[in-house]
């Protein structure tokens, strides 16, 4: 066999094994929910009626997370214990206040570009919506 015909075997070969291997991929990120990688905005209303955004920057590497969580203008809170597996995000930072320190737990769904779940302190919760901040 000639250089020129095997090498448009080699390839044909590449072909075919990455045309096979594409719907698997597509299909795994699907069931998987896809990465969370990216900046996110979230916004609560207090009681008091007062709207506050939040805004977190997420990293995935496999199933760990990692990132930073800024409620308003304050500061950046450092992402502890977050994972993604099968769709499921769980993440949680910590806060001192008045010498407490508080834990503020995060638990959702990746569907595409939202997160849905609960967010809780305590044994308070509330309903949790992320949307991912579509880059420039």
């Amino acid at each position: 066999m000639n250089v020129s015909k095997r090498t448009w075997f080699s390839a044909l070969a590449l072909a075919l094994a990455i045309i096979w291997l594409i719907p698997g991929l597509r299909a795994e990120d699907k069931k998987a929910g896809g990465s969370v990688t990216g900046t996110w905005k979230s916004t609560f209303t207090t009681n008091d009626g007062r709207t506050i955004e939040t805004t977190y920057k997420l990293k995935q590497e496999g199933e760990k997370l990692t990132g930073t969580v800024q409620r308003g203008e304050g500061p950046e809170r450092k992402i502890e214990q977050g994972k993604v597996k099968d769709g499921k995000v769980s993440f949680q930072y910590s806060v001192e206040r008045d010498g407490n320190t508080f834990t503020v737990k995060y638990e959702g769904e990746l569907n595409g570009d939202t997160i849905k779940g609960k967010v809780g302190v305590g044994d308070r919760s509330f309903d949790w919506e992320a949307k991912r901040r579509k880059e420039k």
